[in-house]
């Protein structure tokens, strides 16, 4: 395999039903505390809002404190959700963060899918694309230094000015979640690599890489690039066991995104951008029967520590270097959580780094 891939996991405020916020994002400082101890890359974030899937409204804001906490760690979001931000706050908070950690920085962002969190915010989801665009836009030319200009709908500096605090030289890895085949041609044209999802089927997660790759060298850029790719992981010394307990947890994680993105209402056929997301969502009540689940198991990383390095392998051999794991899920307990990230650290991280990387 190649040895550049490395491994990183997404912490959450999650756990066992009945603790309340405040126990739940001790116990994610947690499990930040144990990765760094194991020798993690990076301890990554989800942004969402209003619910239990994920009530963690301010990555940047907990991954401060994880800098603390945790020096020399890495932090990712997965992903800051750009129409929701006015583009100067959220340039400024990333260069605080930036200015603040010892570690890589990691930034995937995103337009976001539930129209519920945009009702609360008062956005309209047909504005995303655009807002996104500026703000990366915005986002990126800020963080160079020196005195810069833009005129935008939603930022507008007329007079030079130079965002602070500037950066000394670290900069931020971007990415751009990927929801669709189209989308990995939108990112190569935003220079942004992109982030993905494992339940995309391996051709094509493939397809996305070649895509990507293809506009990216067409243009003129390099096409080589840190390729994170975010999975579902349960392992456990048998692969009965890692299965049973994936079966356990993994259908209450699908029915609370039922939930959160009001899927069973297909939200978003007349919202110009979101048309495909009515199919993409479509299974998602599916999946929350845990007869259902078989296909989504095999997709990600569900086995013995053995099985798990094999389906890495196979992952790695699509393209990506940068993995992402994590059954940080509504419901699971700390423990078992520890014992996951611990058995991957030790167990299979060793096997994949021994392995060739898989036949294209």
């Amino acid at each position: 395999m190649a040895t550049a891939a490395r491994f990183a996991y997404q912490i959450g405020a999650v756990g066992e039903a009945g603790l309340s916020d405040s126990q739940l994002y001790r116990e994610a400082i947690a499990d930040a505390e144990l990765l760094h101890r194991l020798r993690y890359d990076a301890a990554w974030m989800v942004e969402h809002h209003f619910s239990d899937y994920y009530p963690q409204p301010n990555p940047l804001l907990f991954l401060s404190h994880i800098a603390a906490a945790c020096p020399g760690l890495g932090l990712g979001t997965a992903v800051m959700v750009l129409p929701w931000y006015d583009p100067v706050r959220f340039a400024e908070d990333v260069a605080m963060l930036q200015t603040l950690s010892d570690g890589d920085l990691h930034i995937g962002m995103g337009r976001g899918t539930a129209k519920s969190e945009y009702d609360a915010f008062g956005i309209g989801m047909e504005t995303a694309r655009d807002r996104f665009r500026e703000c990366w836009e915005f986002t990126r030319k800020a963080l160079q230094g020196g005195p810069v200009t833009h005129a935008g709908h939603y930022a507008n500096w007329t007079a030079p000015t130079v965002l602070r605090p500037a950066l000394q030289g670290r900069m931020p890895s971007f990415y751009g979640a990927i929801g669709s085949l189209e989308s990995a041609a939108i990112m190569a044209d935003l220079g942004l690599p992109p982030l993905c999802l494992s339940s995309f089927p391996d051709k094509l997660l493939r397809r996305i890489l070649e895509t990507w790759k293809e506009r990216t060298a067409a243009a003129g850029r390099p096409a080589e690039a840190t390729f994170p790719i975010s999975i579902k992981c349960f392992v456990a010394e048998t692969d009965a066991a890692a299965q049973a307990e994936a079966l356990e947890y993994l259908p209450k994680f699908f029915a609370l995104q039922v939930e959160h993105y009001q899927s069973d209402h297909a939200p978003w056929g007349n919202i110009p951008g979101y048309e495909q997301f009515n199919r993409m969502f479509a299974n998602l009540r599916q999946l929350s029967d845990p007869a259902n689940l078989g296909g989504y198991l095999a997709q990600n990383l569900v086995g013995s520590p053995a099985t798990v390095a094999r389906r890495l392998q196979e992952i790695i051999g699509l393209g990506f270097n940068y993995l992402v794991v994590s059954n940080a899920t509504y419901g699971v307990p700390q423990a078992v959580r520890h014992r996951t990230i611990r058995l991957f650290a030790e167990e299979v991280i060793p096997r994949v780094r021994e392995m060739a990387p898989a036949a294209e």
